[in-house]
C-alpha cells in the first residue's frame, strides 16, 4: 500500500517521536560498542547490518520498540463506513502521540487544563452508564481571544471526569512587535477573561446550558513555577445564578516559562484598579441612564408605558447594557451574503427562557453569544443579537428593534436602514423581510394606505452597537412609525460617548464576542442516516395497519430538486426549477396514476420527533397510510448545513396509485 508523501512523512515524525521517547538510539549505541568490544576485536572485521540486527533482536531491543508502537486503524476510513457510535461510547481511537499542535516558538502560550470536576449535586443519584448505554452528558466550551475550543462529551456525574487541555494562544491579536515574546507586565494589561460555558446535553440530543463563568487567568502570573492550581466554583443561570451547580478543578501554565515571575501585590492591585475603573464607567452610565430616562418621561407621560430597554440581564443575572449585546460580526467565509445569515440565525433553535412555577410571566435572560451558539437555541433576543451583529459585519446600518407583536406580546427584531432611507424589518425567529412603509393617519380617507405584512405592532427603542434611540413619536404603533433617526423630535437619542464608555472598545469589562465556527455536520450522510430511519419508521407504522410498503427509489430521487428550492427560496426569496421538478414528476408517475407529496421544514435531526409530528398534519398521513392499487411510497430527505453545526431538515414524503374510481 503506497501512502501520500505528507502521510508517510507524518508516519516517520511519529515513529521518530516513539524512538525518540524510548531513548533506542542511546541503547542502540551501547549494543553496538559492547559488540564490536566483545566480538569484532581480535579479527577487526566490518560489522554488517545483520550483525547488528541480530544483537539488537538478542538484547530484546526491537521486540520492546515493536510493543511500544501502536498501529491504529484509518479514523476516517472508520468513520466513512461505520455508523455514528452513541455519544457515552468514548474510545479514544488514536494514540495520544498523533494529537499534534502547531506551536509557535516565539509566542506566549496559556495551557489550561480541566482536571475533574466535582459536587454536581444534581447528578449525585445518576447511575453508572452501562457500556454502550446512551446518557446525558457535559460538554465545555471555552473562548479566548478569537480562539475557541470544546471538550470531550463526559457522562453526567457529581463527579465528571473532564480531563482535557487546552492551549490558548496569549496574544492571538497583534501587540505591537509581533517577533517579541510578551512578557508578564504586558499579559498583565490583557484583561480578556477565558469565558467557560458548561453545557448538558441529554438522550434525545437536547442542550441545557448548566453554567456561564468568566476565568480570570492572570492569577498564574504570580504563581511559583508558573503553574497556578484553582478550583472554579460554577454558579448556574438564570433564576438559579446565585445556586452552586459544581466545582471544576482547573490547572494553568505558561509556555514557555516566565523567566521572571510577578508578586502577588501586583497582579492584586492590577485587578483591583480594574475593577474600580469598571465600576466608575457603570457607575456614572448609570447616573446618566436614569437622567435620560427622566427627561424621556417629561416628553409625554404614556412613555412610561413603551417597551424602552436600556438595561438586560444576561445568564448571569448580571445587568449590561443592551447595546453591550449587539457588536459588528464577520463570518469569514462561513457566510456570503446578508440574506444567509438571516437564514442561519432562523435555523438555530428558538426557546423561551425557562421559569419555574406557574405563571404567564416571560424570565428575563439575554444570553452572551457563546452561551447562545454553544446551546445553539435561544430566545427571540439572542437571535436578533446575532443577526444584528451579522449585518453590521456585513456593513449595513442595523438595528435591534424592541416592540411588541399581536396580543401585547414583547419581542425584538432587527430593522435596517438603507442609504436611500428605505427601511427593512428583518424577523430573526424565521428569516422573513418586511419593507416598511408608514400610514400617514393624517391623509383623507380616499388615499390608498400601504397594508403592513409584518406581525409587528408597537416599536419603543432601537439600538446597535453605537447608538440608542427611544420612540418618543405620538403613536408607538408601528404602522405609523417614521423612521427619521437624525429628527430628534421623532427618536430621542443617547450620548455615543455614553455608550462608548460601558460598551467595547471603550468598555474593559465587556463579554467578548467569539468567532463562528465551522459546521461539523456531514450533510450527504446526515440526510441518508435520517431517510433510512424513517423508511424503516413508516414500514412498522403500515405494517401496524396491516399494509405492506414498497419503496420507489427513482420516484425519491426525483424530489430532490423540490427540496433545494425550498431551501434556495427561504435563503434569497427567490424561487427556481420548479418547471423542472413537475416535469419529472409527471414523467414519473404513469397515466392512471395519482400522485400526492408532502414537504415539511425542520431544524433538528431526531427522526422519531420527525415522523411524529409528521403524523399529526392530516395531508402526511394520508400519504404514510395510503391504500390503494400499485401503490409506490417515497421519501426524500436533504440536509442543509449552516456555521455552528445549525442545519436546516427538509423532508418530502410521497406516494403514487392507481386511480380506481
Amino acid at each position: 500500500m503506497s501512502l501520500p508523501p505528507e502521510k508517510a512523512s507524518e508516519l516517520k515524525q511519529i515513529i521518530h517521536q516513539q524512538l525518540l521517547k524510548m531513548d533506542v538510539h542511546g541503547r542502540i549505541r551501547e549494543v553496538l560498542a559492547e559488540t564490536i568490544r566483545e566480538e569484532l576485536a581480535p579479527e577487526h572485521q566490518q560489522l554488517s547490518t545483520e550483525d547488528l540486527i541480530k544483537a539488537l533482536r538478542q538484547r530484546g531491543i526491537i521486540d520492546d520498540v515493536m510493543k511500544e508502537l501502536k498501529f491504529v486503524t484509518d479514523v476516517n476510513e472508520m468513520e466513512r463506513t461505520s455508523a455514528p457510535k452513541p455519544s457515552t461510547h468514548f474510545v479514544d481511537r488514536e494514540p495520544p502521540v498523533l494529537k499534534k499542535t502547531n506551536i509557535d516558538p516565539t509566542r506566549r502560550y496559556l495551557y489550561l487544563q480541566v482536571l475533574g470536576g466535582k459536587a454536581f449535586l444534581e447528578h449525585l443519584q445518576e447511575p453508572e452508564p452501562l457500556p454502550g448505554q446512551t446518557c446525558s452528558t457535559f460538554t465545555l466550551c471555552l473562548h479566548f481571544r478569537n480562539q475557541r475550543f470544546r471538550s470531550k462529551p463526559v457522562p453526567c456525574a457529581c463527579e465528571p471526569d473532564f480531563q482535557d487541555g487546552f492551549l490558548l494562544e496569549i496574544h492571538k491579536d497583534s501587540l505591537g512587535d509581533g517577533s517579541k515574546m510578551v512578557d508578564a507586565t504586558t499579559m498583565l494589561s490583557i484583561c480578556d477573561p477565558v469565558h467557560m460555558v458548561l453545557i448538558r446535553t441529554d438522550t434525545f440530543g437536547e442542550t441545557t446550558l448548566v453554567a456561564s463563568y468568566f476565568l480570570e487567568w492572570r492569577s498564574v502570573l504570580a504563581a511559583e513555577n508558573g503553574i497556578s492550581n484553582v478550583a472554579v466554583e460554577l454558579l448556574g443561570v438564570g433564576t438559579e445564578s446565585k445556586v452552586s451547580v459544581g466545582v471544576l478543578n482547573i490547572r494553568l501554565e505558561m509556555y514557555p516559562q516566565l523567566n521572571k515571575t510577578l508578586s502577588s501585590e501586583i497582579t492584586n492591585t492590577q485587578f483591583t484598579l480594574e475593577r474600580q475603573k469598571t465600576a466608575e464607567k457603570e457607575r456614572l452610565f448609570l447616573v446618566y441612564a436614569k437622567q435620560w430616562w427622566r427627561e424621556y418621561l417629561q416628553i409625554r407621560p404614556t412613555h412610561n408605558t413603551r417597551l424602552v430597554k436600556i438595561f438586560a440581564q444576561d445568564e448571569n443575572g448580571v445587568n449590561r447594557p443592551v447595546c453591550s449585546y449587539v457588536r459588528p460580526l464577520r463570518a469569514g467565509r462561513l457566510l456570503d451574503t446578508p440574506r444567509q445569515a438571516a437564514r442561519f440565525v432562523s435555523v438555530l433553535g428558538y426557546e423561551r427562557a425557562a421559569l419555574i412555577g406557574g405563571g404567564s410571566g416571560k424570565q428575563e435572560q439575554w444570553c452572551t453569544l457563546l452561551a447562545f451558539l454553544c446551546r445553539n437555541k435561544g430566545d427571540c433576543e439572542d437571535h436578533a443579537n446575532l443577526l444584528c451583529s451579522l449585518l453590521l459585519g456585513f456593513g449595513l446600518e442595523a438595528f435591534v428593534c424592541v416592540g411588541t407583536k399581536a396580543k401585547g406580546v414583547p419581542h425584538t427584531w432587527v430593522m435596517t436602514c438603507g442609504s436611500d432611507g428605505s427601511i427593512t424589518f428583518w424577523e430573526s425567529l424565521t428569516g422573513n423581510r418586511y419593507i416598511h412603509k408608514p400610514i400617514n393617519p393624517d391623509d383623507p380617507p380616499i388615499v390608498e394606505q400601504p397594508k403592513p405584512l409584518y406581525p409587528y405592532r408597537t416599536i419603543g427603542c432601537i439600538f446597535n452597537h453605537q447608538k440608542f434611540f427611544g420612540n418618543c413619536q405620538p403613536s408607538d404603533a408601528v404602522e405609523v412609525c417614521v423612521f427619521d433617526l437624525h429628527d430628534e423630535s421623532k427618536w430621542k437619542p443617547m450620548s455615543g460617548e455614553a455608550i462608548k464608555s460601558v460598551c467595547p472598545p471603550g468598555a474593559t469589562s465587556s463579554v467578548p464576542f467569539p468567532p463562528l465556527c465551522a459546521s461539523t455536520i456531514d450533510a450527504a450522510v446526515t440526510s441518508n442516516e435520517i431517510e433510512v430511519q424513517l423508511r424503516i419508521l413508516v414500514s412498522e407504522h403500515r405494517k401496524d395497519l396491516g399494509l405492506s410498503t414498497v419503496w420507489d427509489d427513482q420516484l425519491s430521487y426525483v424530489l430532490s430538486p423540490s427540496l433545494a428550492a425550498y431551501e434556495l427560496e427561504r435563503t434569497t426569496g427567490v424561487s427556481a426549477g420548479n418547471e423542472e421538478f413537475q416535469d419529472a414528476v409527471r414523467r414519473a408517475v404513469p397515466d392512471g396514476h395519482t400522485f400526492k407529496g408532502f414537504p415539511i421544514h425542520f431544524v433538528h435531526r431526531n427522526a422519531r420527533r420527525v415522523f411524529a409530528t409528521c403524523l399529526r398534519s392530516p395531508f402526511c398521513e394520508e400519504i404514510i397510510c395510503c391504500r390503494g392499487d400499485q401503490v409506490r411510497l417515497a421519501v426524500r430527505v436533504r440536509v442543509f448545513t449552516y456555521p455552528e453545526s445549525a442545519c436546516a431538515v427538509w423532508i418530502m414524503f410521497a406516494c403514487k396509485y392507481r386511480s380506481v374510481l
